[in-house]
């Protein structure tokens, strides 16, 4: 569930909470929320959406280093939950655990916005490969 768009620079940051919120409430039930959300903001397109995917791999609950960042985390959590979608898209208060961003200078002609969905199970794992086929897993979940 990922989504991308080239805002113009007059959209702001009214721009990309509306990017934001409408991603969602169209992805409605299919990501099985509660979810998380990453937010990629600048650079170009293909950097926004590494960023979006970046984000997610942050904590949930591990803000921003930055206010004004962090600050667009909290005030776009609550949004997404305000949408009622609820876990499984069955309504409710609680459609996001998270809403994590990064972002990228980026020229001024252009306003990329990506968001990357991820169901609550935030499965991540790493694994070294050796030659010979050997595998040691060195983590698992978050």
């Amino acid at each position: 569930m990922s989504a991308m768009t080239m805002l113009t620079p007059d959209k702001g940051l009214l721009g990309i909470k509306k990017f934001v919120v409408d991603t969602v409430i169209n992805a409605g039930g299919k990501p099985c929320p509660p979810i998380i959300v990453g937010l990629g903001i600048g650079g170009s397109s293909d950097l926004a959406l590494k960023l979006a995917k970046k984000a997610l791999l942050r904590p949930i609950n591990q803000r921003h280093s930055e206010p004004e960042i962090a600050k667009l985390e909290d005030e776009l959590l609550e949004a997404v939950n305000n949408t009622g979608i609820g876990p499984m898209g069955l309504g409710g208060k609680h459609t996001a655990l998270g809403v994590n961003a990064e972002y990228a200078y980026c020229h001024t002609a252009s306003f990329p916005v990506a968001v990357n969905i991820q169901c609550w199970a935030a499965r991540r794992a790493t694994a070294r490969i050796y030659d010979g086929g050997r595998v040691e897993h060195l983590t698992h979940g978050r």
